[in-house]
């Protein structure tokens, strides 16, 4: 099987990790297969929306320390197709992560199990995250000499208080969903065989409205974050206004002046 399922449904691009015997921990396979799918989803017009999950117990456990960061570090060299596209493309161990690489589309996590080091790092960079009642958290990197550089050290002040984000990092302890979401961290917990449905259901109804104008509203929002008022304002009308000028945004009043379900075309 291979280390990473792709499937689309409608407007919605369902991407699973797929090594539950490793707690979905990414390997070299997986690196490049899961880079590979945010391309994808960046380029695909006919995807308007992501979510991503992971197969068995676990969400993600990491990087997997014996076969990605003994390559990325050079304590091992080379010794399959894979450990050579990896080499071949080193920037794709940031990607994975979503650290250097924008798909520009919400991501929704499904978080269904163990959800730690880089796991908590994909989480923090997508937008809408549900986790299942049993998952467990952990930003774990300082326990073994390591850094979090999948952007964690800057998506947790955004997302939960700076105490909290500093008392993940530095303690490196393991915390509950139900933690998470009272830190702010989750939009949603519920039980385990409800998880993908629900990321799911959050997916259906992004992928139902207009494409240019939820590409537009998120990298608003994201642009914003650190911004004065007075830097953001012009940055919004910049973002903001191309939607006006769209067809989707002649063909939404239409409809609603219609009554019907507006088409929308996503230019």
């Amino acid at each position: 099987m291979p280390a990473l399922l792709f499937e689309k449904q409608g407007h919605i691009a369902l991407i699973t990790m797929n090594r539950p015997e490793a707690r979905n921990a990414v390997n070299p396979e997986l690196a490049i297969l899961l880079t590979d799918a945010w391309r994808e989803v960046h380029d695909d017009p006919d995807i308007r929306c992501a979510v991503i999950t992971g197969a068995g117990e676990a969400f993600c456990s990491g990087a997997d320390l014996k076969r990605l960061i003994t390559l990325v570090t050079g304590a091992r060299q080379p010794e399959d197709e894979w450990d050579r596209k990896l080499a071949a493309n080193p920037l794709a161990a940031g990607h994975v992560w979503l650290r250097d690489y924008d798909p520009e589309k919400p991501i929704i996590a499904a978080v269904n199990g163990f959800c730690i080091a880089g796991g908590l790092e994909m989480t923090c960079a997508t937008d809408i995250r549900v986790a299942a009642e049993d998952a467990v958290f952990g930003l774990q990197e300082a326990k073994w000499g390591l850094f979090p550089m999948g952007g964690s050290t800057i998506h947790l002040p955004w997302t939960m208080p700076f105490p909290r984000a500093m008392e993940v990092a530095l303690t490196a302890r393991q915390f509950s969903a139900r933690e998470a979401y009272e830190w702010g961290l989750l939009n949603k917990v519920v039980p385990r065989d409800q998880v993908v449905s629900e990321a799911m259901h959050y997916a259906e109804m992004i992928a139902e409205n207009a494409p240019l104008s939820t590409k537009a509203i998120r990298k608003a929002i994201r642009s914003f974050i650190g911004r004065t008022e007075q830097e953001a304002l012009p940055l919004e009308q910049e973002i903001g206004f191309p939607c006006f000028l769209s067809e989707d945004a002649r063909e939404g009043p239409l409809a609603f002046k219609e009554k019907r379900k507006p088409n929308f075309r996503g230019r």
